[in-house]
């Protein structure tokens, strides 16, 4: 079956952050032989005075292909008990890609742009029988955790801060790569001009060593914008870009 790991506040401003746990969570559970991870996304949540949050207030959600729940939780739990730092509120979510109902994604909408409590979140927990846990601090990272978990699902929110094989893209022939290439390489469901136009297969992308596919329609996509060299014709857009739109 198909689960979802969500991980929110996990940080302070002096240690790494919740991507780089969430990207360790991930290598670890395969190192397990507890799943396949697919994918791993980040989501950028409101921002508002009233909100504590280490930098950025994002939370970050990992697919995993498993049959191993109770041990993914069990597991998952362990691993944010041992790597939160010290100061932050971290909180964890696990479920069955199949039982998230609107309920939670509209959550996570939600997340994007209020100011949200924790007893809702618990509330929404206990109602759709969500694993839903907090470890450390005030625990408010459940807020984020669950936000996490509708987000992804939903499927149009976020980028993906690890794919199989993206982070060696830079390191093969330069960086250039058909649109083909990119799928078997890397995972890349659609690549697209910034006006939403597919490019063709065939053509050549170069990858500017940060390769960031959004998450749109739940499909993996990359934005490219179009340039005249001999080698390509196309490149992947700028970081500024990415995070303006995911």
């Amino acid at each position: 079956m198909r689960l979802l790991i969500a991980i929110d506040d996990t940080d302070n401003k002096d240690s790494r952050g919740t991507g780089f746990q969430a990207r360790q969570l991930a290598k670890l559970l395969e190192l397990k032989n507890l799943g396949e991870v697919l994918g791993i996304t980040r989501h950028q949540l409101f921002v508002h005075d009233s909100i504590a949050y280490t930098s950025q207030n994002s939370s970050a959600c990992l697919v995993i292909e498993s049959n191993k729940l109770e041990e993914i939780i069990n597991y998952s739990a362990g691993f944010l008990k041992e790597v939160a730092a010290e100061g932050s509120d971290a909180g964890l979510c696990v479920m069955n890609w199949e039982k998230v109902m609107p309920e939670i994604e509209e959550w996570g909408i939600r997340a994007k742009k209020e100011v949200l409590r924790l007893n809702e979140a618990l509330d929404i927990a206990l109602r759709n029988n969500v694993y839903l846990e907090g470890f450390t601090g005030t625990r408010i990272g459940q807020i984020g955790a669950l936000a996490a978990v509708g987000l992804r699902h939903a499927g149009n929110d976020g980028r993906f801060i690890w794919l199989r094989g993206t982070k060696e893209l830079r390191d093969f022939d330069k960086g250039i790569y058909t649109v083909e290439e990119l799928r078997n390489k890397a995972g890349i469901d659609q690549v697209k001009t910034l006006d939403g136009l597919s490019i063709n297969g065939s053509e050549n992308i170069y990858c500017n060593g940060w390769t960031r596919p959004v998450l749109k329609k739940n499909l993996s996509v990359l934005f490219v914008e179009k340039v005249n060299f001999a080698d390509y014709g196309w490149k992947t857009v700028t970081k500024e870009y990415i995070r303006k739109i995911s």
